[in-house]
């Protein structure tokens, strides 16, 4: 990649977590303030500690502050493990984050819990999901979960979800069982909505029969996206002609393109795209820098 292009990339980067920022700030001013509820991750940690200051010692403490004295440690094992580009980039939004979150005023939409629930979680995970297509992370356990999965193939997510539910124990022990019912509800629709627009999440599988002159152009095309084939030898039933049958698994947000360049190869190609849910060996992930 050329300096104007990584400058270009910066830039729209820069430009996505600012409002990515804003909007995690203005979610939890607005919906997560007013319904009470505790969000996953860090920022739930930090909104649990506001909430038992201000019980029980009458004490309103910052937002910002303690979110970030939580993000030190992940923020240097992701520097380490994952790369520096991501680790600045999203350290800016943890600070933005921050910054916004305290200086934003208090205000309420909506008194209704389930449509605080319902959209809060959906605005909060289309901040997510904008942070992840840029390629960072709005911090926090994040960054222990992505440096364990990528570093070490550890799926980490389900301890991060252990985590989240004994914290949410405790929001129930301390201040009801209601709220705490109804932040699985915010962390739910949250969760749906990040699976939706993080495509480097999804694989699919392809299946294509093409000629056999034409199949070295379309594996050519599959390797342009770092990942390999697998050729058949057959025979089409319908015409008798011989043909060959790839197979290849891809990142989903990969697709449509290489769909268009597989039809360039061969125009007569039939493509075959099948979902994959879970997949075990050796899959190329493109780095995160």
């Amino acid at each position: 990649m050329n300096k104007s292009s990584k400058l270009k990339e910066d830039v729209l980067c820069t430009l996505a977590v600012t409002a990515a920022s804003f909007i995690f700030a203005a979610n939890f001013k607005s919906f997560i303030q007013t319904g009470d509820l505790f969000p996953g991750g860090f920022n739930g940690l930090t909104r649990l500690i506001q909430r038992c200051a201000l019980e029980f010692a009458g004490v309103e403490l910052p937002f910002g502050p303690i979110n970030i004295l939580f993000n030190i440690v992940p923020a240097v094992i992701s520097f380490k493990f994952i790369g520096k580009r991501f680790t600045l980039f999203s350290c800016l939004t943890i600070l933005l984050t921050s910054i916004f979150t305290d200086l934003l005023p208090s205000w309420s939409i909506t008194e209704d819990i389930l449509l605080i629930c319902v959209f809060g979680g959906l605005i909060n995970g289309f901040a997510a999901g904008l942070c992840l297509r840029m390629r960072v992370t709005a911090g926090g356990t994040d960054f222990i979960a992505i440096a364990l999965s990528e570093r070490k193939n550890v799926d980490a997510w389900n301890y991060i979800l252990c985590g989240n539910i004994i914290m949410l124990a405790v929001a129930g022990l301390l201040f009801g069982w209601n709220r705490a019912l109804y932040s699985i509800l915010f962390q739910y629709t949250t969760t749906q909505v990040i699976r939706i627009l993080d495509p480097s999440s999804r694989r699919a599988t392809l299946f294509i029969v093409t000629g056999r002159e034409a199949a070295g152009g379309v594996c050519a095309q599959i390797q342009e996206t770092n990942h390999t084939a697998t050729l058949v030898e057959g025979v089409g039933l319908y015409n008798g002609d011989p043909c060959v049958l790839i197979y290849s698994v891809v990142e989903s947000g990969q697709l449509r393109r290489l769909i268009r360049d597989i039809h360039q190869s061969d125009p007569k190609a039939f493509v075959n795209v099948i979902r994959t849910d879970k997949l075990a060996g050796r899959f190329y992930r493109r780095p995160r820098d």
